[in-house]
């Protein structure tokens, strides 16, 4: 589950993920999570094994029934890769959220072209650490590679703290040859132009749901290493 945000040369990380989905990676990002052939072999597994995610969430979701009565968060929605469908599959509240404008923007003009009104979908601009409200359903996919592991355990535990029932979260898990090919990676071209990109031990996030009252229910993991490499987790509040 690689991306190409840079490491940044000034400014707190955050800001450099938010520059970087507003201007460079924005278009990069848009094509490779459409139908567009205007994309590499890099670009195609990564496509490829984003789909496979949302599919499976999604069938996830189908096997659990009634999806239209209940409320789903989609957290760090991009440009609607889960949101859209979800919306299709008559899901009628749905929160929609990205810390770009351009990729929110992007989603919701894929939206209006599905025929989606507003009243099923509310899209709107904010990071993680600010998203609030309550929802039956929260859905954080392929974001965390973003945070290293204690701050990836603390959104679990934030996100958690927004689920009424469900929590499910996708992540790069952390393995002895994904840590070899980042410290390759560091090195050649060079520490300025490496990737800023984190696996994370799976025990942690485990845990972290648990301290929330979660606990996990289903787990899936997708690999089209190196360039896609994620593991899928769903966690069900204790009754």
């Amino acid at each position: 589950m690689a991306t190409s945000v840079p490491s940044p040369a000034a400014g707190t990380e955050k800001e450099v993920v938010r520059s970087y989905f507003n201007g460079a990676g924005f278009e990069r990002w848009r094509r490779i999570y459409s139908t567009s052939q205007d994309v590499n072999k890099v670009q195609e597994h990564i496509r490829h094994g984003h789909e496979k995610t949302v599919s499976t969430v999604l069938s996830w979701l189908q096997e659990d029934g009634d999806v239209q009565s209940r409320s789903f968060c989609d957290a760090g929605c991009g440009v609607g890769s889960l949101t859209l469908p979800l919306a299709g599959m008559g899901a009628e509240q749905i929160t929609a959220s990205d810390l770009s404008e351009a990729m929110l923007a992007e989603a919701q003009r894929r939206a209006d072209a599905a025929g989606i009104n507003d009243q099923q979908v509310d899209f709107h601009v904010t990071d993680l650490e600010d998203l609030q409200g309550s929802f039956h359903t929260v859905i954080c996919l392929d974001v965390f590679i973003h945070y290293p592991q204690k701050a990836a355990e603390a959104m679990v535990r934030h996100l958690a703290s927004l689920s009424q029932d469900r929590l499910i979260v996708s992540f790069a898990p952390y393995s002895l040859p994904l840590a070899a090919l980042k410290a390759i990676g560091s090195i050649f071209p060079g520490a300025s132009k490496a990737t800023r990109a984190y696996t994370l031990k799976e025990s942690g996030v485990v845990a972290a749901a648990a301290a929330a009252g979660f606990r996990p229910t289903s787990r899936n993991l997708f690999c089209s290493a190196p360039f896609y490499f994620s593991r899928l987790l769903e966690f069900q509040r204790y009754r």
